[in-house]
């Protein structure tokens, strides 16, 4: 299952000189031939390794695994690192604010948390009141209209001043309220903590 990202770099080259060494002793390969030679075998060698490491880091992470790239190609790439940095950014968002349930999920499905008959709700149902939704969306008009009011310069520079510093308190006020309410917007796993409170 630790087939993620730079584990799955080293494990491609690893798998490579392993499966080299077996081919050479059935036969398949004489003694110095390289897997790197048969040009066809190694680009469906390479993509079934980067396809593996993606279903993986699909069902780990929520995203494809990163340097597939250099799995596929055998070279980093500037598509690939850019491509890293948008996994990257999902990663984090998914972790902090929608990946709660895949926690809550594996600790269902491996024992180490058992539901209990007696007790009357659920621990996994937990109401988000009003905040949840609402200042994210406050907070990202505000910033919206701010640089709006940046790019589309009023008639004098006051009245373009006036409008950049209304909307960008109020999306400065509205990141503050997140920051000092972070653990509403976190989406961390309910049943783990229920059971260590316990």
């Amino acid at each position: 299952m630790d087939c993620l990202d730079r584990t799955n770099v080293i494990q491609s080259l690893l798998a490579r000189r392993s499966l080299q060494a077996q081919l050479q002793r059935l036969g398949v390969l004489h003694v110095g031939q390289r897997i790197e030679e048969q040009a066809d075998f190694e680009k469906i060698y390479k993509n079934a390794w980067a396809d593996n490491a993606n279903a993986c880091a699909k069902q780990y992470a929520g995203t494809g695994a990163l340097k597939t790239d250099y799995t596929r190609t055998g070279k980093r790439t500037q598509w690939g690192l850019i491509m890293d940095g948008w996994n990257s950014l999902i990663r984090y968002y998914k972790n902090n604010f929608s990946d709660g349930f895949r926690q809550d999920a594996i600790d269902l499905f491996l024992g180490n948390y058992s539901v209990d008959e007696v007790e009357p709700a659920s621990p996994l149902h937990v109401k988000k009141d009003w905040k949840f939704l609402a200042l994210p969306i406050i907070m990202v008009v505000a910033f919206s209209m701010c640089i709006i009011c940046l790019l589309m310069a009023g008639d004098t520079w006051t009245e373009t001043l006036a409008y950049v510093l209304f909307w960008g308190s109020a999306s400065f006020g509205t990141f503050a309220i997140i920051l000092y309410n972070g653990k509403d917007f976190v989406d961390a796993p309910k049943l783990v903590q229920k059971e260590k409170m316990d």
